[in-house]
């Protein structure tokens, strides 16, 4: 092959595409990256790193405000929002310089630049000093990803209507912040300047804040914010916002009634739409439903050797998902065995104070879908560890089947349960019942003891609750 002759051309380096990258490299074939911006994409950038290391410093500025507690004592604590943001960039630096030397050593070639298709098997690259190249490829990965969604009415402006980028940089605290959208972006973003001092508003359109997670786990995690000071308005909507001055003007409908109330700086978090234009899929079968692009078990898209993965395609939108549909689209390609992605055993994380974490079917959808239940739950006010942490908010809840003993669903709140969360994921994976779960041995003392309790107890057998 020459040099602009591959295997595999992907179209977009983010956790989907560079992740394709290597292992189609791995699996044996000549392989060419297409990136425009950053490797790594929006969540190694702009996205799932940088707002965690954001989320470090308010954690460990909400635990100086609370050293009392721990018998300790500190006199003028306080912090430098710009350092904070500067870490923040850092981390993210050195996880997109990490990306660059992963596909160096796989031996991907890398063209900086827009791809898009150009007909059957050519892929054209439009490079950021506007020169132009064809490359040749046996099959293409489509993994332009997306952005943030706007609504009418609802325009960012970059200086006090904020997306997640301009949230990620503040050149300033805002004193008072509305937030639009309680999803994991937005109570995410919400936990960050409510622990550092903002008085943060949140507007939700549907009935409870976090709507995909397990209605009993909204409910413990709306009282959690409201005790930390969050003014949280469920079944209300934001008809408008708009700049002036210094503030932002919002327009909100709350119980029916229309007020306009003034707040420092507002944040959109209101969902994605998928990356479709400019990437030269209008003239090929390639179907886009609701701004996202249609694809099968295999991620094959309506045009004959055209795949696409990640946050173009179909929901949950996740950067662990995006890597994973890589993998499973490659050793596909290549006639590797392997298995489509049961979305259902994709673990959600929201990396708020206190963190949420859930795998598999919510109780409420479970009995919809037929399943007779049994539900199991266990606070971690009686767990050692999270005593121990000065940590004990939350709870463990598991669903399982009644009839076969399979673990339906897994819902947390508390103390690292984005970390634990994989137990409970590896379970459903392993098609593990209720028996191996009560047969583990988990550690003690650790938070994951409360992962078993919550097992025992939808079967009548907890111990220590």
């Amino acid at each position: 092959m020459s040099e602009t002759e591959f295997d595999v051309v992907v179209i977009g380096g983010g956790p989907g595409g560079y992740v394709a990258a290597i292992r189609a490299t791995q699996l044996g074939m000549k392989t060419a990256l297409v990136e425009r911006e950053h490797l790594g994409g929006i969540c190694l950038n702009w996205g799932c790193i940088p707002t965690k290391a954001l989320l470090r410093t308010s954690e460990v500025h909400h635990i100086l405000q609370h050293l009392d507690e721990f018998g300790m004592s500190a006199k003028d604590i306080s912090f430098d929002i710009g350092k904070i943001v500067k870490r923040s960039r850092n981390v993210a630096k050195q996880l997109n310089q990490g990306v660059a030397h992963l596909l160096k050593k796989n031996k991907v070639t890398v063209f900086d630049g827009s791809g898009g298709l150009a007909g059957q098997g050519t892929v054209a690259i439009t490079t950021p000093n506007g020169k132009k190249q064809d490359v040749k490829a046996k099959h293409i990965i489509v993994a332009t990803g997306a952005r943030a969604r706007t609504l009418p009415g609802l325009e960012p402006d970059g200086k006090r209507i904020w997306t997640y980028r301009e949230a990620m940089v503040p050149e300033e605290m805002p004193k008072s912040l509305l937030v639009v959208g309680s999803g994991a972006i937005g109570m995410e973003f919400a936990s960050f300047y409510s622990d550092l001092g903002a008085d943060v508003t949140i507007v939700e359109v549907m009935d409870r804040i976090l709507p995909v997670e397990d209605a009993e786990i909204s409910d413990l995690a709306r009282k959690s914010f409201e005790a930390q000071g969050m003014t949280i308005h469920t079944g209300a909507k934001v008809n408008g916002l708009k700049a002036v001055s210094d503030d932002v003007a919002a327009d909100l409908e709350i119980d029916g009634k229309a007020q306009t109330v003034k707040f420092d700086r507002a944040i959109l978090a209101v969902g994605i739409v998928g990356n479709v234009e400019d990437i030269g899929i209008e003239n090929t079968s390639i179907v886009v439903d609701k701004a996202h692009v249609v694809v099968n078990e295999w991620l094959e898209t309506g045009e004959k050797g055209v795949f696409a993965i990640g946050d173009l395609v179909g929901p949950p939108w996740l950067a662990h998902k995006a890597s994973h549909e890589g993998v499973i689209c490659v050793e596909h390609i290549t006639g590797l065995e392997t298995h489509p992605l049961d979305t259902s055993n994709i673990p959600g994380c929201t990396y708020c104070r206190p963190q949420i974490a859930s795998v598999g079917l919510t109780e409420a959808s479970a009995i919809e879908q037929g399943y007779d239940v049994k539900v199991g739950r266990f606070p971690f006010m009686a767990n050692g560890k999270a005593i121990a942490l000065g940590d004990p908010e939350g709870q463990v809840k598991t669903v399982f089947d009644a009839k076969t003993g399979e673990l339906l669903g897994a819902h947390m709140i508390g103390p690292e349960v984005t970390e634990m969360i994989q137990g409970y994921t590896v379970a459903r994976t392993s098609e593990a019942t209720e028996a191996e779960l009560m047969h583990t041995v988990f550690p003690h003392p650790t938070l994951s003891e409360a992962m078993h309790e919550a097992a025992l107890d939808s079967y009548g057998r907890v111990i220590h609750f």
